[in-house]
């Protein structure tokens, strides 16, 4: 029994619970988008510094171009050789970049999936049930997708910021005064710009969050089909309320905020006439050579095209930067894996030879706004090898809390888990799950899960006595280790998940009101047959139940209440009696109704 002080379980669960602090949040945020970005940081140098190079030589081009134009003969001897020298460079550095950062790009996205599932697959269960799928899904496609997206315009928006910046230190070279007068102008235009750009970021914000909404009324009208057929009203205020509404802020909110950019850009583009119309106007003013005049006259012309690519470039970026902060916020909020939960080393399971026990384990929930928190425990429990347990009790009394607690779901916040008198620890946490085949009530059925299931003989061959008896052998059967189809009604995929539960062969199986979506038929030959065949060949049977006519076959009966354990009276030796005497069997030690819980 551990001695060590435990924080209460209430004030713990809310604390982690709770909003972070927003500073800290940003530092958390900012931190994990350095460390997605630092082991591709060079080839991010490389697309950075070929893409200056070409940057570099476009300007020199104008350069060149303009001193041939006021240069006798031409293109001629050197100069030549040195334009066609700066279009290699040009040519070889803008295809260099586009490179390196499309390279980035597909690697980076590549390295935002695996690292997002691998955290989703470590986090601890109770922190994934507190992020919800509704925010879960939009950020494993829509922004993931965006960042591959910003990936293909980022090169070309990084050679044309080059080619800004080389233009203006030519033009600077050319006249320090008429660049001076000039910068100004732009350092007004640029205001402008970037008083719209943060305006577009607000916009892609809201609308990021909109699209949550909005993927939450999807899986409503998807998951809820059924219902909403039913009621019209409720059918129509789904559309008219939620999905009509969201979808159409949605549109207004990025029509607002493309719209802000697309008038930048088209005060950026007049900017550039009315600074040629200065220029001219500054040279009939003041005498200018005509060498300087038709440089910033060709420069800005010139200039127009990137600073367009910028501006097409930065709504893209826009979507990618909200798309990243969403990511890092949720890989920050998973950041603290299960202890001990390794992917790649599998590791042994762990040998239950007898018992498996709770010793004064409490968990308690975070409190809910306006209401308490769910506490259960503290439960003092003994489950044995070759025994049949149900645990009954009303909803929200805590009987999916217990069967979570009990597989090792989730970690006791007081008391601790035994196996076998030895305590379960965080480093043998995930081993000792590997004893339980489970079909929750919310189950997910995958189509390879024969594959991995038992050892020893031909799987088709071990499979089929189970679909034929279980009457899904005309619909189902096993194929290259995997099941041929799940497209099945939801009680032919649970008794699909019960052939797989026999085909495992794990010592503990949980069925988690397995029997509450088949017919009388089933369900009759669920409880008397095929329960206490699993439990005769040395299965230690837990069943969550609320069919209280069967309750009667259990060796004992758990009974939750707000949270507490009770052992229903005519459990153990009395109900084996209804039973019509099966007793118990000599070989697998049985409970008493006076020792089966401490």
């Amino acid at each position: 029994m551990n001695t060590s002080p435990v924080p209460d379980p209430a004030t713990a669960s809310a604390s982690a619970s709770a909003t972070p602090d927003p500073s800290r949040k940003a530092s958390t945020t900012g931190g994990e988008v350095s460390a997605l970005l630092r082991p591709f940081l060079p080839w991010l140098l490389v697309s950075m510094v070929t893409g200056l190079a070409a940057g570099a030589a476009t300007v020199a081009l104008l350069g060149t171009i303009n001193t041939v134009l006021h240069r006798p003969g031409g293109l001629a001897g050197g100069l030549l050789l040195t334009f066609v020298a700066l279009c290699v460079v040009a040519l070889v550095g803008r295809a260099t970049s586009s490179m390196s950062t499309n390279l980035v790009g597909q690697r980076l996205v590549a390295q935002v999936r695996k690292t997002l599932a691998r955290k989703i697959l470590t986090a601890p269960i109770d922190a994934l049930e507190r992020y919800r799928t509704h925010r879960l899904m939009p950020v494993l496609t829509g922004d993931v997708d965006m960042i591959s997206d910003a990936a293909f315009v980022l090169s070309s928006a990084v050679i044309a910021l080059a080619i800004t910046l080389g233009c203006l230190g030519y033009l600077a070279w050319l006249s320090a005064p008429l660049f001076g007068l000039l910068l100004v102008a732009l350092v007004i235009g640029v205001g402008v710009q970037t008083w719209a750009q943060a305006r577009g970021i607000r916009g892609f914000h809201k609308a990021r969050d909109a699209e949550e909404q909005l993927h939450k009324a999807y899986r409503a009208i998807s998951d809820g089909a059924k219902e909403l057929r039913m009621h019209r009203q409720r059918r129509a205020g789904m559309y008219g309320g939620q999905i009509e509404g969201t979808v159409d802020r949605i549109q207004e909110i990025n029509r607002r905020a493309i719209g802000t950019y697309v008038l930048a850009t088209a005060f950026g583009s007049a900017l550039f006439f009315l600074l040629i119309a200065l220029i001219l106007g500054w040279a009939a003013w003041r005498s200018m050579a005509p060498a300087v005049l038709s440089g910033f006259v060709l420069v800005l012309l010139f200039l127009k095209g990137p600073l367009d690519q910028i501006a097409s470039a930065v709504p893209g970026i826009g979507r990618a930067r909200v798309a990243f902060q969403r990511i890092a916020d949720m890989s920050a909020r998973f950041a603290t894996p299960e202890p001990f939960l390794d992917l790649n080393t599998p590791g042994e399971a762990a040998v239950l030879a007898d018992t498996i026990a709770l010793r004064g384990v409490r968990y308690a929930f975070a409190k809910p706004e306006g209401g308490e928190a769910f506490v259960l425990g503290p439960v003092d429990l003994t489950l044995r090898r070759g025994e049949m347990v149900f645990i009954v009790g009303d909803n929200g009394s805590g009987k999916t809390t217990l069967v979570k607690l009990l597989l090792g779901l989730y970690a006791p916040q007081q008391g601790e888990v035994l196996l076998d008198g030895v305590p379960v620890t965080d480093q043998t946490r995930d081993h000792y799950r590997q004893l339980y085949t489970t079909v929750f009530s919310d189950f997910y059925l995958f189509e390879d899960l024969a594959a991995q299931a038992g050892q020893g003989g031909s799987l088709p061959a071990r499979a089929l006595p189970y679909l034929e008896r279980l009457e899904i052998a005309h619909k189902v059967s096993v194929k290259d280790g995997s099941f041929s189809t799940v497209d099945l009604s939801t009680g032919q995929r649970k008794r699909l998940a019960l052939v797989h539960a026999y085909l495992e062969g794990r010592p503990v199986l949980v069925f988690d009101e397995w029997a509450a979506d088949q017919d009388p038929t089933f369900r009759h030959l669920f409880y008397t047959e095929l329960l206490p065949e699993l439990r005769d060949q040395g299965h230690l049977v837990i069943v969550v139940s609320h069919d209280d006519r069967y309750f009667h076959l259990a060796d004992r009966v758990l009974r939750m209440n707000n949270g507490a354990l009770l052992e229903s009276p005519g459990s153990a030796a009395e109900s084996a009696d209804q039973v019509g005497g099966r007793g118990l069997r000599g070989d697998v030690p049985r409970p008493t109704r006076a020792g089966a819980a401490a």
